[in-house]
């Protein structure tokens, strides 16, 4: 058998690859691998001619014998008995780096012994690898370790589709011996490989995603395979950079564990959600868990939701993408080579490959796939408020006077689950929240609305015919079965609960009939969906879970809990389509399609939802927040991080609970919280129960006045930020912009994760540190100004110090851009009335664009219909409409201020007609 060549991407790059070609291989026509330069150092020829005869004739026996034991191999069935231990010398040769684990059991210290049962090499590290924490394995695959062969492979109408066979099993149950491979070049940057079971239909990720029926014309990628052991090789046809390298680790097909490894081109790589981490994620030895889970964001676990997509940048500025279509529990293991690993125990290899060549085009053509964003209503976009533990309606309601009555801008006014009779959903507390109806009605009376909560739990402790959501839901049989076929109990706020199954369209049904009937009683806007993972307090249920396969499976990956039970339903819970064991991490999608559905129908208005759990293509459905933070610096700071993923991740409308939802805040900490989060996409400060109160009225004047400017200034940026929207919903751009997106020729900004642009052109430094009074800023190379005063800052690429008092937050724009901004006001509606002032930020050449979109903020599908503004504003002086509709004559430009303006003109005039203007010391107009 051919050994594996455990090649670094620039290898394989140049050296000469052992690939069939496809446009010369058929079924019947496949060439053997020819032999590469392996990676392990190789021993020095001896120059002694005697010594090279006797070293050639030992050679030719040694063949002989291999020759041999080759033909009486192939006539030998499959064996599944223990391998002899690999030789050391060939163990010892494969660098750290390059030491794919053989043996990823979380909380096993391997043996030797353990190992040599796996047939894999065995070196203890000085790394010791403990439970939740990865470091050199132990154990590891022997450069020779048995895996598929490519036996044949043939074109098709979309590209090719090949034949494997495995004839040696591996160390899990039930290997599926026999595959098929296909390769569908689906667009010029887009490749799709799907590697399925051709003997039996296996469950399949049911969203919804492109069926193309014609061939790529000029792909931007080539694709080779290796023979065998089976690789698939994906370079950049302009690059030669290798994307995709497979061949460096065994492929492992059995009916509960998947395993592919590939080379990665550098070790900047992002996305893998949902994970507290940096931006950027760590390649040493790092593994991300998926399997949506109830947890406060902690590091190192698996959190609410679940998106297999990372983003990666090469070497040369270009960038890819890589999105694995599967919601089985997984691993997915970084290791320093670089290398990825992706390890599943069910579904199939379904993943897409996304060319770019640049970050923003790879995110663009990912939802090209999983579908775009959602374009939210004009209010989603305002400033949000929320605790857990008003406890009364009056209460609730005197914080909106409150906020009222010092001029502080506020949209929305949300409840927990404390307005709820008993926590039951679909009701109102009638004594502590009796006036709950009379506060929504005045909410809207004040261009205000409401949103609520509800948990996918339902109660079955209540009387008979008292509690209309279980009684109708037993009567349509809408709930999650246990294995046994009864419906499966669980617990959550109200007691013991029912979950309803939303892969069933009758619970779709079922969900509007409640929703609106509630919405007769209390007219809401829009829908907060939370513990949807679905989290239950017990593991699995009422009555446990059956000891079986789908419960405890060969491999378990490193789920907080040890087990697919923990805090959720069973994994062996029947539902609709699937068990739940293929299909838990699909909760929080599912629920979120029923609810924006049933919304468009209440309301016949841009739905409003956020979600708890996520999976892709969720964006076009919810948005997301991310969950029970802590009142800490470190929380402050993690949110940006977590910000940036989920704008990649194709759900903009994102953003944490403002000066932290556990735990007491700090006058300090809520004031830079407040700042920070009058930039999230989605902006709201959530509180917990028995907390000191923390809406911004509930601190000293100063601190007050500082969040309300704030707020005011991302009121003031409300045309620029719905515009950044619309062009997310429309082209997949992000809202919140990493810097690297827009500089990706600049190596510095690809850890950065304290700052971010909104769009591409205002960038925000926020202070993130307690006691400070200053903030340290990178400026990639170029021309910005400052947003509040147009003073300029010329950076060749550098960090610089910045001064921070607590009453401000440092803003920039970037040369060539035109932002417009309203006068603020108390609410969005009122302020999206108001004109326009444009600020515009000269280039060196004097040059800036920028545009502006512009609808009624909340008919459904304004784009689509044609029922929009778009105006362009390019040149420093001109304005174009480029698609023009009644609300453009709502539009109208107050003043407009220039910043880089090097001489003072003699004169301006705006439509023929001359205007006042100032000119300032600093260049500004």
């Amino acid at each position: 058998m051919v050994s594996y060549k455990r090649l670094t991407p620039e290898e394989v790059n140049f050296a000469g690859a052992a690939l069939l070609d496809p446009d010369e291989t058929t079924d019947t026509d496949l060439k053997e691998v020819n032999p590469e330069l392996p990676l392990l150092p190789q021993s020095r020829r001896c120059s002694i001619t005697v010594a090279l005869l006797t070293l050639g004739g030992l050679i030719v026996v040694l063949f002989g014998i291999w020759l041999l034991g080759t033909i009486f191999w192939l006539h030998t069935p499959p064996s599944t008995k223990p391998h002899r231990p690999p030789p050391p010398a060939s163990c010892s040769q494969i660098p750290e780096a390059w030491r794919f684990d053989c043996y990823p059991e979380r909380g096993v210290v391997v043996t030797e012994e353990m190992c040599h049962a796996r047939n894999c090499c065995f070196i203890q590290s000085s790394q010791t690898k403990t439970s939740g924490r990865n470091g050199v394995p132990w154990c590891f695959y022997t450069p020779d370790y048995p895996s598929y062969e490519l036996v044949s492979i043939t074109d098709t109408e979309m590209g090719k589709v090949g034949k494997l066979l495995r004839n040696k099993k591996t160390y899990y149950p039930k290997d599926i011996d026999a595959l098929q491979v296909e390769v569908l070049y689906e667009e010029d940057n887009r490749l799709r490989v799907k590697i399925t079971d051709p003997a039996e239909k296996r469950y399949e990720v049911p969203i919804d995603v492109p069926v193309v029926q014609k061939k790529a014309s000029n792909p931007s990628y080539t694709v080779d395979f290796i023979k065998e052991p089976f690789g698939l090789i994906v370079k950049r046809t302009q690059t030669g950079t290798v994307l995709l390298n497979t061949s460096i680790a065994p492929l492992f097909y059995a009916d509960q564990f998947l395993q592919m490894s590939t080379s990665l081109p550098s070790r900047f790589i992002y996305g893998l959600g949902e994970h507290r981490s940096n931006f950027l994620h760590d390649v040493q030895w790092n593994t991300l868990t998926m399997w949506a889970r109830d947890v406060p964001p902690m590091e190192l676990t698996n959190l609410y939701g679940v998106h297999p997509f990372y983003l990666s940048m090469e070497s040369d500025g270009m960038a890819y993408g890589f999105f694995m279509l599967n919601s089985n529990a997984m691993d997915v293991a970084l290791q320093p080579a670089p290398a990825i690993t992706w390890r599943m125990i069910g579904g199939i290899l379904d993943f897409y490959i996304f060319l770019g060549p640049d970050p923003s085009s790879v995110i663009a053509q990912y939802l090209d796939v999983v579908g775009k964003p959602a374009m939210p209503i004009f209010w989603a976009l305002g400033y949000h408020l929320c605790r857990w533990g008003y406890k009364s309606s009056d209460k609730t309601w005197n914080v909106v006077k409150e906020m009222r009555n010092n001029g502080i801008p506020q949209d929305v006014q949300w409840n927990d689950i404390d307005y709820m009779d008993h926590a039951l959903d679909f009701t109102y507390d009638t004594v502590n929240f009796s006036g709950l109806p009379e506060l929504v009605k005045d909410l809207h009376r004040h261009d205000q609305h409401y949103v609520m909560i509800l948990d996918p739990g339902i109660s079955n402790s209540q009387l008979p015919g008292s509690y209309w959501p279980f009684d109708e839901g037993m009567k349509r049989g809408i709930f999650i079965n246990d294995s046994n076929g009864d419906v499966l109990i669980g617990k959550v706020w109200p007691g013991l609960t029912a979950f309803p199954d939303f892969s069933n369209p009758d619970t779709h049904e079922w969900w509007y009939q409640n929703l609106k009937r509630f919405h007769e009683k209390v007219p809401f806007d829009g829908v907060w969906i939370d513990m949807n993972e679905p989290s239950n307090f017990f593991d699995g249920s009422l009555n446990g879970c059956p000891d079986n396969e789908l419960e405890n499976p060969p491999y378990t990956p490193g789920i907080l809990g040890g087990t697919l039970k923990a805090k959720t339903v069973c994994a062996s819970a029947r539902q609709k389509i699937s068990t739940h064991y293929n299909i838990h991490s699909l909760y929080g999608l599912m629920e979120a399609k029923a609810t924006e559905s049933a919304l468009r129908k209440i309301t016949d208005k841009r739905p409003f939802v956020i979600s708890r759990s996520t999976f892709p293509s969720q964006g076009k459905y919810s948005g997301h927040w991310l969950g029970d933070n802590r009142s800490q610096w470190k929380d402050l700071a993690t949110s940006i991080p977590g910000m940036l993923t989920f704008n990649i991740l194709g759900i903009p409308l994102i953003g944490a609970d403002i000066c932290g939802f556990g735990g007491s805040t700090t006058e300090e900490l809520c004031v830079r919280w407040t700042q920070l989060g009058a930039f999230y996409p989605f902006s709201r400060n959530h509180n917990s129960i028995d907390e000191q109160d923390q809406e911004p009225t509930a601190f000293s004047p100063a601190a007050r006045t500082a969040m309300k400017e704030a707020i005011l200034l991302r009121y003031s940026l409300f045309p620029h930020l719905y515009t950044l929207f619309h062009h997310a919903h429309i082209s997949g751009r992000t809202v919140a912009t990493p810097l690297l997106f827009q500089f990706p020729n600049d190596e510095k900004t690809y850890g950065i994760d304290k700052q971010f642009l909104w769009g591409k052109s205002l960038l925000v430094t926020p202070v993130l540190e307690e006691g400070r009074d200053y903030v340290v800023g990178y400026f990639p190379e170029g021309l910005w100004y400052d947003f509040h005063t147009g003073d300029s800052l010329v950076s060749s690429g550098e960090e610089i110090s910045l001064q921070a008092p607590k009453d401000k937050i440092n803003l920039h724009l970037r040369e060539g851009s035109v932002i417009p901004t309203q006068r603020p006001n108390t609410t969005l509606w009122v302020s999206s009335s108001q004109p326009l002032h444009l600020i515009v930020s000269l280039s060196e050449d004097g040059l800036a664009k920028g545009d502006l979109f512009w609808d009624d903020g909340e008919t459904l599908d304004t784009y689509e219909k044609d029922q929009y503004a778009y105006i362009y504003f390019t040149n420093t002086m001109t304005s174009e409409v480029l698609h023009n509709h009644e609300e453009a004559t709502y539009i109208t430009v107050e003043t407009v201020s220039f910043y880089g303006v090097k001489t003072e003109p003699e004169n301006i005039t705006v439509n023929s007609q001359e205007a006042a203007f100032t000119y300032h010391n600093n260049q500004v107009i």
